[in-house]
């Protein structure tokens, strides 16, 4: 173990990544030009509304994966979904946050165990940034491992996991005991460690419209690629060579999508909305293997008084479940995987 934390050490500090002779798709055995996506749901387990998008998504639309928040109070409903769907694709959304301002949840190790992630109200911090400031990455792990022991107590099996709100990404020393944890079990852990185009163009837009906004941008900027995508390549190849998949890029960005009014005024515009958008990011992805993250939810009367998202989560489930969607993944040749199926393909060139 104490290679393992050294080697990651090295990666997060100093090595510099070197491209990968192919995608990891390819790698998994599909074909060199293949975009592969996993339609991923975030936040089962969150509401009942959030319950309810998953199923819809999953069972009447064409999303392939979803992840369950162990902390949170809807979890009963959506593990018992699981063991009546044994084959759907259904992760571990690790869960060291709780952002809403009157619908909370505590840690699951309890704050005697945990106290750095818990705030005032007795629940998790709100934001990624309170958890790196207040939490040890020692407290991450304890709580981190005892999500995925409920999960298993509960008889539900993790195909994967991934980090809600990006916070075991937030600090070096949480991605490690994240990255450790996956590969102790042999659990795939989200991570794009492959060209990460989509994600280099996110970052690097963010970055132009910073510089815009503070004068500083001018025709002549020569924008570099980001650091951390470097250090992602070395990363990738770390745990593919410990055994696990890796993802060549990430899609995450629906929830900053700007709807127009006139998509507002029913379900049948907010769908075609949301189809077009999802039609038209995914259809610009490069080869690879990609996951692309939603919130899927059918916002009830209450919902609204969780979250004001309500309308971006609609919109994610609508477009999962338009035929027209559908119609075009096929149309062109996008292969919809699950974490089951990709973990699949890696245990048979171990």
């Amino acid at each position: 173990m104490k290679y393992f934390l050294t080697l990651l050490l090295l990666v997060m500090i100093g090595a510099d990544g070197t491209a990968q002779p192919s995608t990891y798709a390819e790698r998994l055995g599909w074909s060199k030009n293949a975009r592969v996506v996993i339609l991923h749901v975030d936040d089962a387990g969150m509401s009942h509304d959030s319950n309810e998008g998953v199923m819809n998504a999953l069972d009447k639309g064409a999303a392939s994966s979803f992840s369950v928040m162990m902390p949170c109070p809807w979890v009963p409903e959506i593990v018992k979904y699981t063991r009546s769907h044994p084959l759907h694709d259904g992760g571990l959304h690790l869960t060291l946050t709780s952002e809403w301002n009157n619908y909370r949840w505590p840690p699951l190790s309890g704050k005697p165990a945990v106290p750095g992630l818990v705030d005032a109200e007795g629940a998790m911090w709100p934001e990624a940034e309170d958890v790196v400031r207040y939490a040890t990455a020692d407290e991450v792990d304890r709580e981190i491992r005892a999500q995925l022991d409920r999960a298993l107590a509960m008889g539900f099996t993790p195909t994967h996991l991934d980090s809600h709100m990006g916070t075991l990404f937030a600090s070096e020393a949480f991605l490690e005991k994240y990255i450790r944890l996956g590969i102790e079990k042999q659990i795939p852990v989200m991570f794009p460690g492959g060209h990460n185009s989509y994600l280099k163009e996110e970052l690097t837009g963010k970055e132009k419209e910073a510089l815009q906004k503070a004068g500083k941008w001018t025709d002549d900027t020569k924008q570099k690629e980001p650091a951390i995508l470097q250090k992602a390549v070395a990363v990738g190849k770390m745990i593919w060579d410990a055994g696990l998949p890796v993802l060549d890029d990430l899609h995450k960005n629906s929830g900053d999508w700007d709807i127009p009014a006139a998509a507002k005024i029913s379900d049948a515009a907010l769908q075609k909305f949301y189809t077009q958008k999802y039609s038209e990011t995914i259809g610009a992805l490069k080869p690879g293997l990609t996951m692309v993250i939603m919130h899927c939810t059918r916002p009830s009367g209450i919902f609204e008084h969780i979250s004001s998202s309500g309308t971006r989560r609609k919109g994610d489930m609508l477009a999962m479940m338009d035929p027209a969607f559908k119609k075009f993944l096929q149309q062109k040749g996008i292969i919809v995987t699950t974490w089951r199926e990709v973990m699949e393909r890696r245990n048979k060139l171990k």
